[in-house]
């Protein structure tokens, strides 16, 4: 409709008087019609618009779903990495406290050795022959 079409419309009550001049079932009858039209049109959007709320909700609960798995599958992973870091450490800890224990008793057994020689060594110089003066 263009602006002289509006300026046209002539706007008709529905009423005891509109009975009376004769236009009550022609009035009813597109009154109705648009009634309906609207209804139906004000339908459409309403479902429209409901699809797309629907989908826009189903879209960000799908995303949602999909940040929390991935979080779960990173976090996951990077529970695998700590454990392997974890082992890893321990690994190494166990193979430093070896390698410490077998220097701690090589050193103690060197000690030991030394420490017999040495009382080898004063028992000898406290039992050798003295010079009689």
């Amino acid at each position: 409709m263009t602006t002289n079409n509006i300026e046209s419309i002539e706007i008709v009550e529905i009423s005891l008087e509109t009975r009376e001049n004769g236009h009550t079932d022609e009035v009813k009858q597109e009154t109705t019609a648009l009634l309906e039209a609207i209804k139906k049109r004000a339908q459409a959007e309403a479902e429209s618009a409901g699809t797309l709320t629907r989908e826009t909700y189903l879209n960000a609960v799908r995303q949602a779903r999909e940040v929390i798995e991935r979080d779960k599958l990173i976090e996951r992973a990077s529970e695998a990495l700590r454990r392997n870091r974890l082992e890893y450490s321990w690994a190494r800890i166990q193979e430093e406290l070896e390698r410490n224990w077998y220097l701690l008793s090589k050193d103690i057994a060197d000690f030991s050795d030394r420490c017999q020689n040495a009382a080898k060594a004063a028992w000898e110089a406290f039992n050798a022959p003295r010079p009689q003066d």
